[in-house]
């Protein structure tokens, strides 16, 4: 089994902390998204979709997307859960974790691709997107401040992968300037929680 990764980029993180998680260690490949390394045959051979992470299974079968991938993981080594414990929990996180995909991550990614030069001329780039898409990050952060105010994780009680979006999400959109307020305590007190983790740095 080999895990197709990038250092650099957010959603490869987001399955290397879910692994630290578990526990979990695999072979990891470095793809080097800088020249375009994976928009080369040999690569889209594996995900025609050109993204990353990809898990190669022992099987030889090319399994991409970020949450197919951490679902994988979750079945194959369910302790400890973190996507939920029965039909209610897993549902529950599933939602939190979409919100945290659709609310904060993809909007501090789309930021980044939509303004900062890594991406001119790879992709057609909408500048003014970009600013939509920092401004309603930032507003989500807002949302989220109120959400932590009354529980310790952003699902709930224990940690998910809906923290791991999250705090990947918030940690790339640093490079947008999109960060934390000072006055956002609940949100500050969670992200300083999450980052001291250990699996933080994987």
């Amino acid at each position: 089994m080999k895990l197709y990764d990038s250092a650099a980029a957010p959603n490869p993180r987001r399955v290397r902390i879910f692994l630290a998680e578990k526990g979990v260690e695999v072979e990891v490949v470095q793809v080097d998204i800088g020249t375009g390394e994976n928009r080369k045959p040999p690569f889209l051979a594996k995900n025609p979709m050109g993204g990353l992470p990809v898990l190669e299974l022992d099987d030889g079968r090319f399994l991409a997307e970020t949450v197919a991938i951490c679902r994988y993981f979750e079945e194959t080594h369910p302790d400890p859960p973190l996507m939920g414990t029965d039909a209610a929990d897993r549902a529950w996180v599933e939602m939190w974790n979409r919100r945290m995909e659709h609310e904060i991550a993809l909007n501090c990614m789309q930021a980044f691709r939509q303004t900062h030069d890594f991406f001119k001329g790879r992709i057609p780039q909408v500048p003014e997107y970009g600013a939509v898409c920092k401004e309603a990050a930032l507003k989500r952060l807002a949302w989220l401040d109120t959400e932590l105010a009354d529980r310790e994780f952003v699902a709930g009680e224990r940690f998910t992968i809906a923290d791991i979006t999250a705090m990947v999400g918030i940690d790339f959109g640093r490079v947008s300037k999109i960060a934390i307020d000072p006055a956002q305590k609940n949100l500050q007190r969670w992200h300083e929680a999450v980052s001291s983790r250990p699996s933080a740095k994987a």
